[in-house]
């Protein structure tokens, strides 16, 4: 007689099922970043073995030309496609730059730690500022952007734009460590760049078109404000004394554990749009927010602002701030200049002031 098979739980197979698969996504993401990170290694150290040999050899361009297009005839013949000449080229910058040297340095140093993928370096490696290529390197990284966020990311100045709104000190520490997301200033951009959502920046639209379009694109728009931000809801309601109220958009961000609202203005700000955001913030920390919770931040996206109204609205320590926003991507070289003239202009007033404290 048959053994009678014994009935086993739907519910059982498919917890362990989930665990299992779990298991595996996980082992394959760990082996193709293995993968990827050693494919950078070993690139590394070829741009070091072809810099060596430049070295070592005829340091003329002809010389090195040849040794490369030699190079690439026998790798690929051995190993496929993939070691063009322009491939070694890229290979041999690659070296050059993480290995912080130029073609008549002897010493050679290191190899830094890689932690992304070769097509990742293929777009840092063309950054020529240091301190902003490490900036995104960091961000890449601990964000998990792809190579599209990345492009996007620097393509819309993102380090630019951060570094504007801090003080010297502050922009330093961003190429060691990053955009560290520890009070309300470190959310806010100028400008926030919102080519993603589609509207043409010379074309008639209302604040109901841009809404609508920002919630099409709610990933890019939330990867566009920072770290940390979930989406809670649009055109919220709240009500008192009899009448309804509707906030644009109501976000929260986990790294600083507080709501953050967020009211969209295609026209120029005015103090009766401070004055209400400042009702809006009062409200959430009254009746919403948690007493585990942070105060609530307000942030107005305007297409045009003046810094001097919103100081002259709002108290010194109201947690409200104004940002312009463009449907296009800024000028790179302009921001760039702006952030060096600033820069400059911090250092002459911190000489100044050091003269004037010792005397001279």
């Amino acid at each position: 007689m048959a053994k009678k098979k014994e009935y086993v739980p739907a519910k059982a197979v498919e917890s362990l099922f989930n665990k299992v698969s779990n298991l595996i996504e996980q082992a394959r993401v760990r082996v193709a970043t293995a993968m990827n990170v050693a494919e950078v290694y070993t690139k590394y150290q070829i741009g070091r073995y072809i810099v060596e040999e430049e070295q070592s050899g005829n340091k003329r361009a002809e010389y090195g030309k040849q040794v490369l297009e030699g190079l690439s005839e026998r790798l690929t013949a051995r190993y496929g496609d993939g070691w063009s000449y322009s491939n070694l080229r890229q290979v041999r910058q690659f070296f050059l730059v993480y290995g912080n040297l130029t073609i008549s340095d002897c010493q050679i140093s290191n190899p830094p730690d890689f932690t992304l993928s070769w097509s990742h370096y293929l777009v840092l490696m063309r950054i020529k500022n240091a301190d902003e290529r490490r900036f995104y390197e960091i961000e890449a990284t601990s964000g998990n952007w792809s190579v599209r966020e990345l492009q996007r990311q620097y393509g819309s100045s993102l380090y630019e734009r951060l570094a504007l709104s801090r003080d010297k000190e502050q922009v330093a520490r961003l190429s060691r460590v990053g955009n560290v997301v520890e009070k309300p200033e470190d959310i806010i951009k100028n400008p926030v760049t919102l080519e993603f959502v589609g509207l043409k920046p010379d074309a008639s639209y209302s604040e109901s078109n841009l809404e609508s379009a920002i919630i099409g694109k709610l990933q890019e728009f939330l990867l566009e404000l920072g770290k940390g931000f979930l989406f809670e809801a649009r055109q919220k309601r709240f009500s008192f004394d009899e009448d309804d109220y509707y906030v644009d958009l109501v976000l929260y961000n986990r790294l600083l554990q507080c709501y953050v609202l967020v009211d969209l203005k295609v026209d120029k700000l005015t103090h009766q749009d401070l004055g209400q955001m400042q009702m809006y913030v009062n409200y959430y920390d009254r009746y919403v927010k948690q007493d585990f919770e942070k105060p609530t931040i307000g942030i107005l996206l305007c297409k045009e602002k003046k810094d001097t109204l919103v100081k002259l609205t709002l108290p010194e320590d109201a947690n409200i701030y104004a940002s312009a926003y463009e449907l296009y991507l800024p000028d790179k070289k302009l921001l760039q200049a702006k952030v060096k003239e600033w820069v400059n202009e911090f250092e002459s007033t911190n000489a100044e002031i050091a003269a004037v404290r010792s005397g001279k």
